[in-house]
């Protein structure tokens, strides 16, 4: 059997998945991505040049699709390289997202295809339109509406699809969702748990340690979109009632999701100079993106943990701070919901109210004992529904097999 793995960065979601299939008797596993990330045992990695842009004169409501474009053409380009080398793959598993997959079909027409599909754009009810002010305007409707051209060429030449939460699945169309399981890629539950033997060194030499109050934010991008505007708007009052926490806040400058403030060098920038004299900075710490390791310490000192994001892709981070017994404090919005269940596995709060969050976050520093509970339901959430060995992985196994045997795969794992 031979597969093929595509993804921008990969291996990226078939981190695990991808050596899995590999170690199987007689399995050829290659992964073919544009950037130079972890080597990964039994696959052999193919690497691609970055393609251009699109070009500066092309409508901005279609310059993602010519950028997806020009790098489906560079994919194709690799496949037809590797198929002058002999490789024909059984199946291909891609993340079409960025244009991968436009065009794998036109080289391999009889490999089965299993696409990774991330996120469908929609003007209302997600991401666009859900923060203040007004309605979306027509304008932007119609670029939004535009955003799916590659899912949608990727859909119609797909044999089946996966995405990783039953909400994300829901904002695809109802003639395309019968074909998409939704699996989870995991998480490790056996590598990522508390630790009551974790440290974390701030940059001035301070230890953190359990027991600590420390309140930690972590997201790849310091942005609106994973509320890190509420999050630093509900910092006075949680400094000024808890004069000993400390507020660890990771993740870098670059906006992964939305755009840079017009007023500012980074959204961090803005927020500091919009609350400049109401926080105690020698108590704020900004790590920005940190290795793997200390993030995993960071979730086992973690007093109170927020994750805030708008109706989108669920982070990773969420799930494994759960799993690590943090309390999540999170925002009522429908990919946490999915999840984290009100006073059961963790507590939920108004997306735009940052008074609530700090009264949230201030309760749970004064009696820290009264939410053990919740801490121990999100872990075990979190290995039921979400274990990488036990759920995850076999789950995702399966379905590549019956998409590669041309099998309907089951509506249920």
């Amino acid at each position: 059997m031979k597969l093929l793995f595509v993804h921008q960065n990969f291996p990226g979601q078939y981190r695990h998945v991808a050596p899995a299939m590999a170690a199987r008797p007689g399995y050829q596993v290659i992964g073919l991505g544009e950037n130079a990330g972890e080597t990964l045992p039994g696959v052999q990695h193919v690497r691609y040049k970055a393609p251009d842009p699109a070009g500066e004169a092309t409508h901005r409501y279609i310059k993602r699709f010519e950028a997806a474009v020009r790098r489906g053409q560079t994919v194709a380009r690799a496949a037809l390289a590797l198929q002058e080398r002999g490789f024909v793959p059984d199946i291909i598993c891609c993340h079409p997202g960025w244009g991968e997959g436009l065009f794998l079909r036109d080289v391999w027409p009889k490999a089965r295809t299993l696409f990774y599909f991330e996120f469908y754009y929609q003007s209302s009810g997600a991401d666009v339109g859900f923060e203040p002010p007004g309605p979306v305007s027509i304008d932007e409707a119609c670029r939004v509406r535009t955003l799916n051209t590659t899912h949608l060429l990727s859909l119609q030449s797909a044999d089946w699809g996966q995405t990783p939460t039953e909400w994300q699945k829901s904002r695809f169309p109802d003639w395309a969702r019968p074909r998409i399981s939704a699996i989870h890629e995991g998480v490790d539950t056996r590598q990522i748990g508390p630790n009551p033997a974790a440290r974390f060194t701030l940059a001035d030499g301070r230890e953190l340690k359990p027991g600590d109050e420390v309140v930690t934010f972590i997201g790849r991008g310091l942005e609106p979109y994973r509320g890190f505007h509420i999050f630093m708007r509900s910092l006075p009052a949680i400094m000024a009632a808890r004069p000993n926490a400390q507020f660890v806040v990771v993740g870098g400058d670059d906006p992964h999701y939305g755009g840079k403030p017009s007023d500012a060098a980074s959204w961090r920038v803005k927020l500091l100079q919009q609350l400049e004299g109401q926080l105690d900075l020698s108590r704020l710490h900004f790590t920005g993106k940190i290795a793997h390791a200390r993030l995993q310490a960071l979730y086992s000192i973690s007093a109170a943990h927020v994750y805030l994001t708008y109706p989108f892709v669920l982070s990773w981070s969420m799930l494994e701070a759960m799993a690590s017994e943090c309390l999540i404090i999170g925002s009522a919005t429908p990919p946490v919901e999915e999840v984290i269940r009100h006073g059961e596995n963790g507590l939920l709060v108004d997306f735009f109210n940052p008074g609530e969050l700090a009264t949230t976050v201030i309760r749970a520093l004064q009696n820290p004992g009264q939410y053990r509970d919740l801490r121990l339901a999100a872990r075990r959430t979190v290995q039921e529904r979400y274990d990488l060995h036990d759920v995850c992985l076999p789950q995702h196994l399966k379905l590549i097999d019956a998409v590669a045997a041309g099998e309907t795969p089951p509506a249920q794992f």
